[in-house]
């Protein structure tokens, strides 16, 4: 049985001076998850929100919050974070000394834990902590803006994540963010993605009813093979 494919919209291409509204209008379109880019100007030359964002965002959606943590030591900010309501927290592979500490710092706070790979980052450097993590996330632009284009290549690197899960008989969720509109996801979600982050498309669009329609049937399309 095919897991049930999920939409995330990406408030980080929402209006940020209704920020509140913008989540609940894409709740209403059908979005299935929340995704919060957290960036410190550090680990990517851009600077977003905090824990007390998160926490309103909180109060205004019954959706999961799905928090992702492009930092610095992300192991300062996991607490305040789980605090403020996180649902998921990901953390980058390439910040993390001691993943697997962190991982189970994570969960500890009650959050499902996450890995995200830059797009040059090999799967291959999660592997010895796939048995502990409940999601991964494949970065298929190159974090810190939104709007870019989808660099093809993520695309073999969702089926490698998927092909390693399937060896260790584990179901973890494979999260793609990053370019993701109406012609790709089919593509994606094809090679094994169960989360679509998807900002721009969702938010910039005419009707984000008639968009969020329209994602979910290629999805449905791509799932039927």
């Amino acid at each position: 049985m095919k897991k049930m494919v999920k939409i995330a919209p990406s408030i980080l291409a929402a209006d940020f001076a209704r920020l509140g509204e913008e989540v609940i209008r894409a709740e209403k379109a059908g979005g299935d998850i929340i995704h919060v880019d957290i960036m410190d100007g550090h680990f990517v030359p851009n600077l977003t929100i905090g824990p007390a964002v998160v926490a309103s965002l909180k109060k205004v959606t019954s959706l999961p919050l799905d928090v992702h943590l492009m930092v610095e030591e992300p192991d300062r900010f996991i607490n305040d974070f789980a605090e403020a309501g996180a649902s998921y927290l990901t953390v980058h592979a390439e910040t993390g000394y001691h993943l697997e500490r962190t991982v189970n710092f994570i969960r500890e706070k009650g959050c499902k834990a996450g890995i995200a790979l830059n797009p040059a980052t090999p799967v291959e450097n999660i592997k010895l902590v796939l048995e502990e993590i409940d999601l991964v996330l494949i970065m298929s632009v190159n974090p810190g803006f939104g709007g870019q284009e989808f660099i093809p290549f993520s695309i073999p690197k969702i089926s490698q994540v998927k092909k390693m899960a399937e060896e260790i008989g584990r179901e973890i969720e494979i999260e793609v963010d990053g370019g993701l509109n109406l012609d790709n996801v089919r593509d994606v979600v094809m090679a094994g993605a169960t989360i679509l982050v998807i900002g721009t498309t969702v938010f910039k669009a005419k009707s984000i009813n008639e968009t969020m329609a329209v994602l979910k049937k290629r999805v449905g399309e791509a799932m039927q093979g």
